[in-house]
């Protein structure tokens, strides 16, 4: 998801998880997010708090002595709401006559962001015997630097920034934009410093042996009430209780393994953390630190990812998507009408059309996979009265692909952005490099990728079963329209000799033979022939697909492999996700239960989540995956993956229409004997739970206390 690729797109995700100074960790409320070091240090790199895509902290750094803390640990919560530092003093200088050893005082931060504010307590323990005197110091800075600056664009002129107002314990930052918007950074001290400037405040603390000392510290885009204990605390329960809430929609998956329960908790608890309430419902935004924001293509995988247990997400998406479909043609925003959008900001650059982000369509699967989305949604919900309301957009959605979509007539969907400062890639594999052919030449547009043929066939026959019951015509045309396509890609993209699909053809009509996971995608839409599925299948679970944590974006021995790549031979759980969906519906089941065992294990590496990504060496004993060094993490389609690949191992489809639960084959990977899925909602007649437990062997699901009436479980096999 390499938006930045406007200029530097090889700059691989820019997403800026890690620094000179080690990790990154963030926190997010709504549209603001802290990005901070483990130290919860703002360190004026890449860095910082920002609100509405506007870095309003640049710098904010804790001192004692002139040093920072030495580090003990740090910690975000489970669910993302709080971010902790425990640390330890230093030597400091002679104060009075008198010098205090390290290892004396004990330093904890305990910060949190509620509705858009950044809340921090700073507690001083002093575990001597006698009295300290601690000199603690905050250095800071406010630079307003736009998203896209701080991730590496040059601009030619900025606005102006005002000279900052100091006020006994509180310090105003100001800046007027180009765009003629004036925008505010405040940062409020509980206690007013001895001595404070533009850019750092010193305090002299008094610590009397093991009797805490709190400093209460607050940063938002205007000044509120001092900062207090009682402030402190409603915040940071606030914070915990909105994740929590946003936690308890839908049904609840509970794991006996306490390991697999910690990866299914934290990763439902990622999905929640990036879930943001909007007027059209909650949307999940792609990823912290660079993507927290709605992406439609995102945004749509991750909805289909919780479908099965959450449908109140798609509903959310769709309707946003809707929304903001494009009435227009813009070669600048890569609109046109009917198309559904990629990506929205709302910082300077974006306000003055420097990037085109503002509201930006250049994605050329969002647009099928919305219509595709909205079949689901209805399968799994049976609520026609959303649909009803969306028609209009579906149909303006679905005319974009037989018009604007197919650019030269040749029957596939395909893209070329049509001024320089797009994407040249926009499929999710959005990197410059991730489209060529054998001799690595780079693809030339316009660009038909063969996922997207996938993703214009779910499109066209969710039209035509939704068509049908909304009594609406055209029904049959749609439903013929997506045989010709399954014929079209059938014809054109398979390659007999290597057993797979192309990539991709180019604007010469060349296929792209590279052997990529994108192929896998047509399985999870039911593409291919039974036959040519499994050879697909066959091919991704072989060694040059599998890495041992999960399968590569491209295959070992291909033109431009590199598993340090971003999209070329790296690991993305939301990809295996798919491929796993796919190949379920097929009916594997043994190379899903691997896959799923093998990523699992590799969480344990990462906090027990999901990475945006991970390096795709192969796995050798006794030492862990490699990590891709700026991956997002917490990112919302990676968390969600892991729900759509438990799905897959269970055979688990819901169908509204007749009221049942269907499970097929269900499987459990080793580290996993039983589990409950609880409050499953079956189209308004009622919740049914589930335990699934392996019994000598083999896995049975049965149903559990509550079935409500007129809900059938089907359990085949």
């Amino acid at each position: 998801m390499d938006d930045i690729g406007l200029n530097a797109e090889s700059a691989i995700g820019d997403s800026g998880a890690t620094t000179e100074t080690g990790q990154l960790l963030s926190l997010k409320d709504g549209d603001s997010f802290l990005v901070a070091d483990p130290w919860g240090d703002v360190c004026g790199g890449v860095d910082g708090m920002f609100c509405g895509d506007t870095r309003i902290l640049s710098r904010f750094a804790l001192l004692l002595g002139d040093l920072r803390p030495s580090k003990l640990s740090f910690a975000l919560s489970r669910d993302n709401a709080t971010f902790i530092f425990h640390g330890a003093n230093h030597d400091l200088p002679p104060v009075g006559g008198k010098t205090t050893p390290g290892g004396i005082i004990h330093i904890e931060r305990r910060r949190c962001l509620h509705q858009g504010r950044m809340f921090e307590r700073l507690r001083l323990t002093n575990f001597g015997l006698d009295e300290i005197m601690a000199p603690v110091s905050f250095v800071y800075d406010a630079d307003f630097r736009d998203m896209f600056e701080v991730r590496g664009l040059k601009r030619a002129s900025r606005g102006t920034a005002r000279e900052p107002v100091v006020s006994g314990r509180s310090v105003q930052f100001g800046y007027d934009g180009l765009d003629r918007v004036s925008r505010t950074g405040v940062l409020d001290f509980s206690e007013p410093p001895w001595r404070m400037s533009a850019t750092r405040a010193d305090f002299m603390f008094s610590l009397a042996p093991e009797k805490p000392m709190d400093l209460y510290i607050e940063v938002g885009s205007d000044e509120e009430e001092r900062p207090s204990r009682a402030r402190f605390e409603a915040a940071e329960s606030g914070a915990h209780e909105a994740v929590r809430a946003r936690r308890q929609g839908g049904a609840r998956v509970r794991a006996a393994d306490g390991a697999f329960h910690a990866w299914l908790s934290q990763s439902r608890g990622d999905v929640a953390a990036l879930t943001t309430p909007l007027e059209t419902g909650p949307y999940p935004y792609a990823g912290i630190p660079w993507f927290s924001t709605p992406f439609g293509r995102d945004g749509i995988f991750t909805a289909w990812q919780m479908l099965w247990l959450d449908p109140s997400l798609a509903r959310g998406v769709l309707t946003f998507l809707a929304s903001r479909q494009a009435t227009q043609t813009s070669p600048f925003a890569d609109a046109q009408p009917g198309k559904i959008m990629h990506e929205t900001r709302r910082g300077e650059m974006a306000a003055l059309g420097e990037v085109p982000f503002g509201l930006y369509y250049g994605g050329v699967d969002t647009t099928p996979l919305f219509v595709a989305l909205a079949g689901a949604y209805l399968r799994r919900t049976g609520d026609l009265d959303l649909i009803r309301r969306l028609w209009p957009n579906l149909c303006a959605a679905i005319g974009w692909l037989d018009t604007y979509g197919d650019s030269n007539g040749d029957g596939f969907i395909d893209y070329a952005r049509a001024v320089g400062s797009g994407l040249s890639n926009q499929g999710w594999k959005d990197s410059v490099d991730s489209v060529f052919h054998d001799d690595a030449r780079l693809a030339k547009g316009p660009i038909a990728l063969v996922e997207v043929q996938g993703y214009a066939y779910a499109a066209w026959r969710a039209m035509a079963e939704m068509a049908r019951r909304l009594g609406e015509p055209l029904g049959e045309a749609w439903d013929a329209r997506a045989e010709r396509m399954r014929q079209a890609v059938e014809d054109r993209f398979w390659m007999e000799p290597e057993g797979f699909y192309a990539i991709a053809i180019d604007g010469e009509g060349q296929l792209c033979r590279p052997l990529a996971s994108n192929p896998g995608h047509l399985l999870f839409f039911g593409l291919p022939s039974r036959a040519r599925a499994q050879r697909v299948i066959d091919a991704l679970l072989s060694e040059r697909f599998d890495s041992g944590w999960g399968l590569r974006t491209l295959a070992t021995g291909s033109a431009r492999y590199n598993p340090m790549s971003y999209h070329n031979g790296s690991i993305w759980p939301h990809d295996c996700g798919v491929l796993l969906a796919g190949m379920a519906r097929y009916g594997e089941r043994d190379g899903v239960v691997k896959i799923l065992q093998d990523m699992f294990e590799a969480s344990s590496n990462f906090d027990m989540r999901m990475p945006e990504l991970l390096c795709g060496f192969s796995r050798a004993p006794h030492e862990p995956p490699i990590a891709y060094p700026v991956a997002c993490m917490p990112q919302a389609w990676a968390a969600g993956s892991v729900f759509m690949m438990l799905q897959a191992c269970l055979g688990l489809e819901i169908d509204a229409a007749q009221k049942s639960v269907h499970v097929s084959s269900p499987r459990l990977p080793p580290a996993l004997d039983r589990l409950i899925i609880e409050g499953v909602e079956v189209a308004g007649a009622g919740v049914v739970d589930l335990l699934v437990h392996r019994i000598d062997g083999r896995v049975a699901v049965l149903p559990g206390p509550r079935v409500d009436p007129g809900i059938r479980v089907v359990l085949d096999g």
